[in-house]
């Protein structure tokens, strides 16, 4: 094997471990559950997650099921097409739940980062249904339309290119009270619990 063909097969085990990790922690597992679930040791496991061990094929079905992935999502070659553990693909953004009329969001940031950025869309005459509060702090960034938000018992009307920040402790609520759709990238430091979130 050449030095270009040993430094390639280092880069793609750096690649499959943090696909492997990636999914895990989308999965809010544990190595120590992952461990528990594929019969494969929690070494094993960090060493592959580093890329410091190539994944071979006798682990490659148990992960696989117990990541609930066909294999192929563990090894297949390139990024492109996969989320990993720092990059979500705009083709494979998960929808988050809401329980409000007119919302939806979706997650912008990869597994296991300390923030919390959504792509928020308000249709017309969509908002939250009532104030909410949670732990952390918020910051926004009105992509297009407009979108009334209030903050502490303030309110203010928000345009395309206006921005916002505030302690998440304080209740919040936001309206689209405009004629079109208004979209908002969304950073939360703490993520709200489903049952508050909008």
């Amino acid at each position: 094997m050449t030095a270009r063909q040993m430094r390639d097969a280092a880069e793609a085990d750096v690649i499959v471990g943090r696909r492997v990790r990636a999914l895990r922690l989308e999965r809010n597992m544990s190595l120590t559950e992952l461990a528990a679930r594929t019969g494969i040791s929690i070494g094993a496991l960090s060493q592959i997650e580093r890329g410091l061990s190539s994944l071979r094929v006798k682990v490659i079905w148990p992960l696989a099921a117990a990541l609930s992935v066909e294999p192929g999502a563990l090894i297949g070659e390139g990024t492109d097409n996969a989320n990993d553990l720092y990059c979500v693909r705009s083709q494979s953004r998960r929808p988050l739940p809401v329980h409000s009329e007119g919302i939806a969001k979706w997650l912008l940031s990869p597994p296991g980062s300390q923030l919390t950025g959504m792509l928020v869309t308000v249709e017309p005459g969509g908002g939250t249904a009532e104030a909410y509060a949670h732990s952390g702090h918020e910051f926004g960034y009105v992509l297009t339309g407009d979108v009334e938000l209030e903050i502490d018992g303030g309110t203010y009307q928000l345009k395309q290119g206006d921005s916002f920040a505030f302690k998440s402790t304080l209740m919040h609520a936001f309206t689209n009270r405009g004629a079109v759709r208004a979209e908002i990238l969304w950073v939360n430091t703490n993520k709200p619990p489903e049952a508050d979130n909008g």
